[in-house]
């Protein structure tokens, strides 16, 4: 079986995009640095599951915390995501290009048909 092989990072983002309550993490990073307690505040959910969601996160470089005494605060790292919208817009015109094929196909099938007489 052949296997794709993609840079890791875009493997790690993917996965940690793949769950709603992550990328609500990312939605409210993006508005404000928060800490831990306040997002599972936010979220309602326990620490320990707000902890796991972030460390995912951070794991792909799309959240940085830093803790200062007892409070650990969270913001949106620096990476970014260019590669993944490389990634998307590079395969988003793939689709296109594929869908404009598949409707010329169509609408020639459309036209071929209207020449026959009706029965």
């Amino acid at each position: 079986m052949v296997q794709y092989v993609s840079p890791p990072t875009l493997d790690l983002s993917f996965a940690a995009l793949s769950d709603a309550t992550r990328r609500g993490i990312i939605d409210q990073l993006g508005r404000e640095d928060a800490s831990i307690t306040s997002l599972a505040d936010k979220f309602q959910m326990t620490l320990t599951g707000m902890k796991k969601h972030v460390q995912v996160l951070e794991r792909a470089g799309l959240v940085v915390t830093q803790k200062v005494g007892r409070v650990r605060t969270c913001k949106l790292g620096k990476r970014g995501l260019k590669a993944e919208a490389e990634w998307i817009e590079a395969h988003r015109k793939l689709f296109e290009a594929r869908f404009e094929a598949l409707d010329e196909i169509i609408s020639e099938m459309n036209w071929e048909g209207s020449d026959e007489p009706a029965s």
